[in-house]
């Protein structure tokens, strides 16, 4: 036996009749706190303010990640080599 049952209602008939909570004003709270967020972390990708943050450290930050980059490779390559 084969029974298909539709209901048409919102979904927030549905919630009510399941009896599940209104979380919508929780929600649109979430939305505008994280588009504030968003808003605030784009300025900071901006070109000028990484190439502010990234020439603050002067030379040590391209001689840190040089030297972290070799030492990546050279692990790799030296686990290779013991094999």
């Amino acid at each position: 036996m084969k029974l298909n049952v539709e209901i048409d209602c919102t979904p927030a008939e549905a919630r009510a009749f399941l009896g599940l909570p209104d979380v919508s004003a929780l929600n649109a709270h979430l939305v505008d706190e994280m588009k504030k967020r968003l808003d605030a972390n784009i300025a900071m990708a901006a070109p000028e303010e990484l190439m502010k943050s990234w020439l603050a450290f002067g030379g040590q930050a391209s001689e840190q990640f040089m030297k972290m980059m070799t030492a990546a490779a050279g692990g790799g390559l030296g686990g290779a080599k013991g094999r």
